[in-house]
């Protein structure tokens, strides 16, 4: 099959590349510059990765209060969301699904700067959605430059680079009690700019016990020290409560899926949370024709998160720092041909103690059950080399990088020391290859080691274990994999046709081998996580987007997977005892086989000052497995939404206004799988139809 499908790829290149030979007419459109794929920036075209950019028009309209709602269309990306907005899960080719908190085996950045914690582990509550002027998402192995991230790097990215001075006034309101209001101020003059935003959310939840509110403000100031360097600071402050409604049977999923646990009522599971961060970063050019490049990020950072369950109220204070560095030079060899060379060092430190109380119907008991002290240190070094092989043609990409990753947990209750670190030491490295058949249609292909160490949340012991002395489990071992890839991808530009004027496309074929894979399981009412012997990963992405109209765009997006267990035997606790049971050749759960996306898009033009954006947006997925042992699953299903906005212009004032509805056929799907429970609550239900509306006022000057 793979074989297959490598010859696919190779006669529909061939093809483009003849038809383009015979079009003396065909245009070609300047490609984006991403940064994320290389740490440097570059063309798309040029980096021989799955490289997605959601741009800032497509942010302009439409209901933005997660990160599903930015990134839900980007070919490959399968997100879940939990309760409504939080804990949601990113998954990118199978690398996301262990987590039932937070993000797993994904970078995401925040402007560069790493949101997630040296373990790996991600909560994205900092970001604000409505002030995005893009997202970069790459997709596939990316440790031998970013460390623990074999699935791939999200960086949102904030609407810095704006032409004039404005005040923007957000709101927008819909069912379930939606209420988002904020505001954005920029400023920009020849020395500087400053981008500010505070946004505001309140939600009922469409779940019982399901509701939260938040406040969030992101800052962000760029000096110009000169013509050749920048100074910027990036500032964030998030405070909000959640509730969480928990995970059903199946039989309570058919009966009430918007109902919620009883004991998640009762003893009001919830998690509450103040963060704020402040980075400052030193940016210069110099050289002989500015071929070189030095940044240096420093950034710091202070978290205090409460977390009520069954069992607990769970109080955490950690303080962070961190430190990235990056030099990167651009030079001619042999004969002319292009290279860039990067060399950089990342570290990030974060400390605090975790203290647990019993948890009396949602209130802080007066008994402290557990005190720890968490401890997390990470220290990488990289370098890559892209190479020009054939002029204009061809490049090839070396990459390499060696982390080391410091975990502990140290009882502060007890009398004397234990030492209970544990310590990863890991190389990555990576090679990759592109061909350009014309200026901007290529073929690319890559091979890397990936690893994804456990993050403090997945050691916890366990009375299974070798040592139950130790707080952190022994055993677990971190998830490698080999990593491989071949695609193709171009965007081609036809300003003198009138049909199809625009094509933009790509197809990725991957295949990966994961040894040691991390899988969550429960005992009782806790999670707790094992390894796999091996999983073989075999996927194919495909993305198409064009304008066959003036004014019409459609998109369409397909995904295939095939993940299956190999030498897999585990022993099951459950609540009638301990049993063996063996899961090899069993598909690893929470991923659906196929996923089909299609959006079409129809921009009009009422006058010079008004315009506007009608959007079709829908979704179909196969069923989904819900355990290791594919004894359950969760129904395929589709859904579709629709939106409206209009944008006009008066003088110095512009206003969007927009409408829309998600899961318009009112279809009841599961929206987010608990992998593995105990007691097979694997089920929380998906948003049922919803109604939304908008209306944002900016005034420029």
């Amino acid at each position: 099959m793979f074989k297959r499908i490598l010859i696919v790829l190779m006669l529909f290149a061939a093809v483009s590349f003849s038809q383009e030979k015979e079009r003396d007419s065909l245009k070609y459109e300047t490609e984006e510059l991403v940064i994320t794929g290389t740490r440097s920036f570059e063309k798309i075209i040029d980096i021989p990765f799955s490289i997605f950019r959601v741009d800032k028009k497509e942010l302009d309209f439409g209901k933005k209060v997660s990160a599903k709602s930015v990134l839900a269309d980007v070919p490959g990306l399968f997100l879940q969301s939990r309760y409504g907005n939080k804990d949601i899960r990113v998954t990118i080719r199978g690398y996301g699904t262990r987590s039932n908190t937070g993000v797993r085996g994904v970078k995401i950045l925040q402007d560069g700067i790493p949101e997630s914690e040296p373990d790996g582990e991600t909560v994205v509550d900092a970001i604000d959605f409505t002030s995005l002027g893009g997202v970069e998402v790459v997709k596939g192995n990316l440790s031998s430059i970013y460390g623990n991230s074999p699935g791939g790097v999200v960086n949102f990215l904030s609407d810095l680079y704006f032409p004039k001075n404005f005040v923007t006034s957000n709101n927008q309101y819909g069912s379930f009690g939606f209420l988002q209001n904020g505001g954005k101020v920029g400023i920009v003059t020849n020395d500087y700019r400053l981008f500010t935003s505070y946004n505001y959310r309140n939600l009922k939840g469409y779940r019982d016990h399901s509701g939260e509110y938040g406040h969030l403000v992101n800052s962000v100031f760029e000096g110009y020290l000169g013509t050749k360097s920048t100074i910027s600071l990036y500032a964030n402050y998030v405070r909000g409560i959640s509730r969480i409604p928990g995970s059903l049977t199946k039989q309570q999923f058919d009966t009430d899926p918007m109902q919620a646990r009883d004991i998640a009522k009762s003893q009001d599971f919830r998690n509450e949370s103040k963060k704020g961060r402040l980075a400052v970063r030193f940016k210069t050019m110099f050289g002989k024709d500015n071929n070189n490049e030095l940044e240096v990020t420093g950034y710091g950072g202070m978290k205090d998160y409460m977390k009520t369950d069954d069992e607990s109220y769970m109080i955490s204070n950690r303080n962070s720092l961190g430190a990235l560095l990056r030099f990167t030079n651009r030079t001619k060899l042999l004969k002319g041909r292009n290279n860039v060379f990067t060399v950089g060092m990342d570290y990030a430190f974060q400390s605090g103690p975790r203290t647990l109380f019993d948890n009396v119907n949602g209130k802080k008991g007066l008994t402290v059950n557990d005190q720890f002290e968490d401890l997390q240190s990470s220290l990488g070094f990289y370098l890559e080399d892209q190479v020009e092989l054939l002029k204009n043609k061809s490049n090839i990409f070396f990459s390499s990088r060696y982390d080391m990753v410091t975990l502990s947990k140290n009882s502060m209750q007890f009398h004397g020391f234990t030492d209970t670190s544990r310590v990863f030491n890991n190389f990555t490295p990576k090679i990759g290859i592109n061909y350009k058949l014309t200026p901007y249609i290529a073929l690319y292909s890559s091979y890397g080691i990936g690893v994804d160490i456990p993050a403090v949340s997945e050691l916890d012991n366990n009375y299974t274990t070798s040592n139950t002395s130790y707080t952190l489990n022994p055993d677990l071992k971190p998830q490698t994999s080999q990593n491989f890839e071949v695609g193709i991808k171009g965007n081609v530009l036809n300003k003198e046709s009138e049909f199809m004027r625009k094509v933009k496309f790509e197809v990725t074929l991957f295949d990966y081998v994961v040894r040691n894979e991390i899988v969550p399981f429960t005992i009782n009412q806790n999670t707790f996580f094992r390894n796999a012997i091996r999983t073989n990963r075999l996927g194919l992405e495909v993305g198409f987007m064009c304008e066959p109209f003036e004014g019409i765009e459609l998109v369409s997006n397909y995904t295939y997977t095939k993940f299956k267990y190999q030498d897999y035997n585990a022993i099951i606790h459950g609540p009638s005892g301990d049993y063996l049971e063996v899961y090899s050749n069993n598909t690893v759960p929470s991923i659906p086989t196929h996923i089909f996306n299609l959006i079409l898009n129809y921009e009009f033009e009422l006058s010079e000052n008004v315009n506007g954006l009608l959007q079709w947006d829908c979704d179909y997925l196969t069923k989904m497995y819900v355990n290791d042992n594919n004894s359950e699953t969760a129904p395929g299903y589709f859904y579709g939404n629709v939106m409206a906005g209009i944008n006009f212009t008066v003088g110095k004032f512009n206003t969007i206004l927009y409408v829309g509805a998600n899961n318009i056929f009112d279809k009841r799907y599961v929206g987010y799988i608990n992998i593995n429970d105990f007691f097979g609550r694997y089920y929380e239900t998906g948003e049922p139809r919803s109604v939304y509306s908008g209306l944002n006022i900016s005034y420029k000057f």
